[in-house]
C-alpha cells in the first residue's frame, strides 16, 4: 500500500475542497438566472459595483473595480468591452490621466442591474437561507477575512 499525500481523511474534511464545491454550486445557480438576460457573472458584479459606487459617488475607474471585485485585469477588460458594446457601460479617459478611464453605467445598465439584483440577491438568500442566522453572521466575518487578506 502506498502513501496518500492529502492531509484529510476524506475530501468533505478539507475547507478548501467545501469552499470550492459550495462556490460551483453556488456560481451555478447565479449563471443559470443571469445567462437569461446575456450578461455573465462577473459582467454582473462590475455593473453592480458601478452602480454602488454611484450611489456613494466614487470616482470610478478599472482600477477600483478591479481592486474591489478582486477579478484580474483582463477580466475586466474583457468584461467592459463587452458592457459597452451592448450598450451597458461607458468609459471615457480622465482628464488628470489619460492612461486611467472613468466607467459609468449607461440608463439601460443601471435599469438592467435595478432588475438583476434583487434576482441574485434572492439567489443568495435561498443558497445562503440554509446556515442559520448566527452562524450566517459568522460564515460572512470569516469570508471577509478570506477576502482581505488576500
Amino acid at each position: 500500500m502506498f502513501e496518500l499525500p492529502f492531509g484529510f481523511d476524506k475530501p468533505e474534511d478539507s475547507p478548501g475542497f467545501l469552499l470550492w464545491q459550495s462556490t460551483i454550486i453556488w456560481q451555478r445557480l447565479i449563471k443559470k438566472a443571469l445567462d437569461q438576460h446575456n450578461i455573465s457573472h462577473s459582467q454582473f458584479v462590475i455593473m453592480a459595483l458601478l452602480l454602488w459606487f454611484k450611489g456613494h459617488h466614487y470616482d470610478t475607474t478599472q482600477t477600483l473595480i478591479i481592486n474591489w471585485s478582486k477579478l484580474d485585469k483582463m477580466t475586466v477588460s474583457k468584461s467592459l468591452k463587452k458592457l459597452v458594446s451592448q450598450g451597458l457601460v461607458q468609459r471615457f479617459e480622465l482628464e488628470t490621466d489619460t492612461r486611467a478611464k472613468t466607467v459609468v453605467l449607461t440608463d439601460k445598465g443601471e435599469n438592467l442591474v435595478h432588475q438583476l439584483v434583487p434576482i441574485v440577491e434572492k439567489i443568495d438568500a435561498e443558497f445562503f437561507g440554509k446556515v442559520v442566522k448566527n452562524d450566517k453572521k459568522l460564515l460572512t466575518q470569516i469570508l471577509k477575512k478570506l477576502a482581505t487578506d488576500n
